[in-house]
């Protein structure tokens, strides 16, 4: 598969945000696996346009790793962001699976598991990422500063 790197970019931050965007309107519909599954989407969709700027991104709900092993590609001036955006994406991959099917195990569907705190927490960190993916980039030089 060949990588046109600025077109796999706005891809991927259109996706993201199209994603953040479903989250945001089903919070407003008290919808809280919605927004768990499109801020989890979202945040994942965000680091993957930073990756695409190094290499074809992965097909994993959680890109975390691979985000991490291009901090020494990077300037310096942005790796803490860029961890951060590691971290983000981390700490939701395990919500693409339970928003999904829920905790078959234990008998949970995900309209059982979620409550407005997730929802709201999941939401907000769909937000950061965006923010740092986009201070990110810009500091890269594949997008213009917003």
């Amino acid at each position: 598969m060949s990588l046109n790197p600025l077109g796999e970019v706005k891809y991927r931050l259109k996706l993201a945000s199209e994603h953040l965007e479903r989250a945001e309107r089903a919070f407003t519909l008290n919808d809280w696996v919605a927004v768990v599954s499109s801020a989890q989407l979202a945040v994942e969709n965000f680091a993957k346009a930073v990756i695409a700027v190094f290499e074809v991104p992965t097909w994993s709900h959680d890109p975390s790793s691979q985000l991490l092993r291009l901090l020494s590609k990077a300037p310096s001036h942005l790796s803490s962001r860029l961890a951060e955006l590691a971290t983000l994406a981390s700490e939701v991959a395990p919500e693409h699976g339970r928003a999904a099917y829920g905790e078959p195990s234990r008998g949970l569907t995900p309209a059982d598991i979620y409550r407005k705190e997730h929802a709201a927490d999941m939401l907000s960190k769909a937000r950061r990422a965006k923010a740092l993916a986009e201070e990110v980039l810009s500091g890269l030089g594949a997008i213009h500063g917003k």
